[in-house]
């Protein structure tokens, strides 16, 4: 009598190989931030605080009580807290948690390195990524690497990273730039690109606009050839970054992408360190929130207290560390690299 195949969700995605190549990595990692003065840290996954961001979904929980706490979407607020404790360059290796990101490039728990340096702005954070993820693709270069994986071929290029502005990169791949651009404008640039946008997106949204238009036109061109930094965001897209005005030109908020083929690897940030301009664009973001019917997230939280005290001039990164393994060893998915994937979690 012939037995049912075993179901083989048990086991893991990623090959053994993989995994010990991972955790040798991620110990070149470690020594390298350790090397550059940064002290290893470790905040709460679970707190009653959270990033409100209307395009970010968290995991939320609730206690016998009734009070809510949230798996974090970044260990952000928490680690700026110990910035105005004191603290100068901290960085930390942790577990991020996002509804609906799962695909062959997410996943909804993700490992995340994220680090801060008080008196650092966003561009020599620009300089630090490209030494680390340098330190990275030469580690890599020098092993043998698991089932045929060969590194993303933009990775293997020994040149200085790429640098485009926001402007730059839709000039060179669209055609225009388009920080000073409006709705109709917009609307323009898609029709004459033959693209018609999707039911989803919001037709009276300007960031919907723009985000739809770098995901169509842009992106797909960037990290190519090289790793590519893109800097200098629309102003509305500041998040929690510092806004710069200038008199010759739209204003644009001090925060940076890098993509290697095609891929959005990390978010830098010259933090913003202003209380109620931080109150006010959570504000804008909840609105966002429940004008797409999600659920509204608490606009007061103990970041604010921070910036209250004094919250110092300071950079900061998030890195998804998954997605940088995925690059560096030329993995087809993200499930190549984890050894359990949410759908066997």
């Amino acid at each position: 009598m012939n037995s049912a195949s075993p179901d083989s969700s048990y086991l893991p995605t990623a090959s053994p190989e993989m995994l010990t190549l991972r955790a040798e990595l991620l110990h070149v990692l470690r020594e390298f931030f350790r090397r550059q003065d940064y002290v290893e840290v470790e905040t709460p996954i679970l707190s009653a605080d959270i990033v409100v961001d209307a395009h970010l979904e968290p995991f939320l929980t609730t206690l016998s009580s009734g009070q809510e706490y949230f798996l974090q979407t970044s260990p952000e607020f928490a680690m700026k807290r110990l910035l105005a404790g004191g603290m100068r360059a901290i960085v930390q290796f942790t577990r991020a948690f996002r509804v609906g990101e799962q695909g062959r490039r997410h996943n909804p728990e993700f490992s995340i390195v994220e680090w801060y340096r008080v008196g650092d702005a966003h561009r020599e954070q620009m300089d630090f990524v490209e030494q680390l993820v340098g330190t990275i693709r030469d580690e890599v270069q020098r092993r043998p690497l698991p089932g045929g994986c060969r590194p993303n071929a933009s990775l293997c290029q020994q040149l200085p990273f790429e640098r485009l502005t926001y402007d730059e990169a839709f000039e060179r791949y669209a055609g225009q730039k388009v920080l000073s651009a409006d709705i109709d404008d917009l609307r323009r640039l898609a029709l004459g690109r033959n693209l018609h946008p999707p039911e989803s997106l919001s037709h009276e949204d300007r960031d919907d606009w723009l985000n739809w238009l770098l995901a169509e036109l842009v992106e797909p061109h960037l990290g190519q050839s090289r790793p590519t930094f893109l800097y200098d965001y629309p102003a509305s897209q500041a998040a929690l970054a510092v806004i710069r005005t200038s008199s010759d030109g739209p204003p644009v908020a001090e925060r940076f992408e890098l993509y290697i083929g095609g891929i959005e690897l990390c978010n830098g940030y010259h933090e913003l360190t202003d209380a109620d301009e931080l109150r006010d664009r959570m504000r804008v973001q909840a609105a966002i929130r429940t004008a797409q019917y999600s659920r509204p997230l608490p606009e007061t939280n103990r970041l604010l207290d921070a910036m209250e005290a004094g919250l110092p001039a300071s950079s900061g990164v998030a890195l998804g560390w998954d997605r940088l393994l995925m690059l560096a060893v030329g993995a087809d998915s993200i499930e190549d690299v984890i050894a359990f994937p949410f759908d066997r979690a």
